[in-house]
């Protein structure tokens, strides 16, 4: 099965504040071959941004027959796949453990969607903002993200992690720019 790796990112400058613009990046990645996009919009909050990087980046595969690995900063969006939050959500009628509306609603609605449309699909959360300058937080995040992901990634496999997030990160902020 072949398989597609995503780095996606999302971003808003005064998020919370009426007046806001958002971004959102997205790298694609198979093989040696490798697709960056972004967008943004006004008046958002960093959670939409976040999501709607997932949902454009899988918007973008055409085969549904693909592994796909997304790599996130958000635990927003990691956790509510990797922990079954949309499960219990459904069963709640919506509503989340404190009996609360789910935020985002529709825009959960599309990605669930479109994650269960594929083959195979495979959330894993990255630390944001890393610089791999910094040996010793880049040792630790790589200890923490293997024990995490039950994985066994080279120091050098996560660099590149870390350099493709921090593209998705700077598309992010690239979405942005026609709305300052």
């Amino acid at each position: 099965m072949k398989k597609i790796i995503i780095f996606c990112d999302g971003a808003c400058s005064g998020n919370g504040k009426e007046e806001n613009v958002g971004g959102w990046g997205a790298v694609l990645k198979y093989k040696d071959n490798e697709k960056r996009f972004c967008g943004g919009a006004l008046k958002t909050t960093n959670n939409i941004m976040e999501l709607t990087a997932v949902i454009e980046a899988l918007k973008q595969l055409n085969s549904k027959q693909l592994e796909v690995n997304i790599y996130s900063d958000s635990a927003y969006v990691v956790n509510c796949f990797n922990n079954g939050w949309y499960h219990k959500w459904r069963i709640n009628g919506w509503l989340t453990s404190k009996k609360e509306p789910v935020e985002n609603k529709a825009l959960w609605e599309t990605l669930i969607e479109l994650v269960e449309s594929f083959e195979q699909v495979n959330f894993y959360k990255i630390k944001g903002h890393l610089d791999p300058s910094k040996k010793s937080d880049l040792k630790k995040w790589h200890t923490k993200f293997n024990q995490e992901h039950h994985v066994n990634l080279s120091e050098a496999e996560f660099i590149e992690l870390v350099m493709l997030n921090h593209i998705a990160d700077e598309l992010a902020n690239e979405g942005m720019t026609p709305y300052k």
